[in-house]
């Protein structure tokens, strides 16, 4: 795993995003499971995975650096969570694309709430991108009302709201550690699933997609984001993570012939140009 340091940050932000593009797919995989079971076996073998990460990269003081982390990395984590279950649910209830084209609003959303909790200032280019990419989304979420996917669109919301939240929280205390935050995030979305899955009786298939959800797609792909993000300006972050929009919608289409209606890829490339048209701003604002 050490060898992920050496490798350059935009390829490890990249290739995170490619990770996490086979969210949507995996998740139309499983077989017999519900909600809320792949809900518990994504965080299962996340947290399995993310602890393997932890005591390869700190060793002995895997536990000291969790514990250090504090209240802000346990709030941060809790915060987190909700993200993990709207995605589980969001994929459950409307098409991959609407999903994973809302999620990309995040860096609008991180802009916004920056402006409204910590008074930083919101440029021209800022507040014009923030205007499209809501522009964006209100044109999905309008055409969903008569297609039943509308709960699912509205689910999706809640990622990047929680993701700008989460930072928010780490542009409080500077000093959180990203990861410990990530780790209890895995623990409180396991204990959800575990509360309200009604059994854990799993077909073969099921196990392996919670693993392949769970290892590869989530937990590698936020492991090469983190490390990959310290090496990278913000503005390339923003239009490297397009790798998950792009390719998420491409999985699903060719291995399960899922086509979204036409609204949702006008809105996708209104929400995708104000992500282009940010990463021209100026005045980005590093969150690590």
């Amino acid at each position: 795993m050490q060898i992920l340091y050496k490798v350059p940050g935009y390829i490890l932000v990249c290739f995170g995003g490619f990770c996490l593009s086979w969210g949507g797919f995996i998740i139309r995989s499983f077989e017999q499971a519900t909600v809320w079971q792949i809900l518990f076996l994504r965080s299962f073998f996340f947290l399995l995975g993310l602890t393997v990460f932890l005591f390869i990269v700190y060793k002995k003081n895997t536990l000291i650096k969790i514990k250090t982390s504090g209240l802000p990395a346990l709030l941060g984590g809790f915060v987190l969570s909700f993200s993990f279950i709207a995605f589980v649910v969001a994929m459950s209830n409307t098409t991959v694309a609407n999903v994973v084209f809302i999620i990309s609003t995040q860096t609008m959303f991180l802009a916004l709430f920056g402006f409204i909790y910590l008074k930083e200032k919101v440029s021209l280019i800022g507040g014009l991108s923030i205007f499209l990419a809501m522009s964006g989304i209100l044109v999905m979420v309008g055409d969903s009302v008569s297609s039943g996917s509308l709960f699912g669109n509205l689910v999706a919301l809640a990622i990047p709201i929680n993701f700008a939240v989460l930072v928010m929280i780490i542009r409080k205390y500077k000093n959180l550690d990203m990861v410990p935050a990530i780790f209890y995030s895995g623990i409180f979305s396991c204990l959800y699933g575990i509360i309200l899955s009604e059994s854990f009786s799993f077909t073969f298939n099921d196990i392996f997609m919670g693993f392949l959800l769970g290892v590869p797609q989530l937990a590698l792909g936020f492991i090469c984001i983190t490390i990959g993000s310290r090496t990278t300006p913000s503005a390339t972050i923003g239009l490297l993570m397009l790798s998950e929009t792009l390719f998420a919608p491409i999985w699903v289409w060719i291995f399960l012939g899922e086509i979204p209606p036409l609204s949702v890829f006008i809105g996708g490339l209104v929400i995708i140009l104000a992500i282009i048209l940010k990463s021209f701003d100026k005045k980005q604002v590093t969150y690590n």
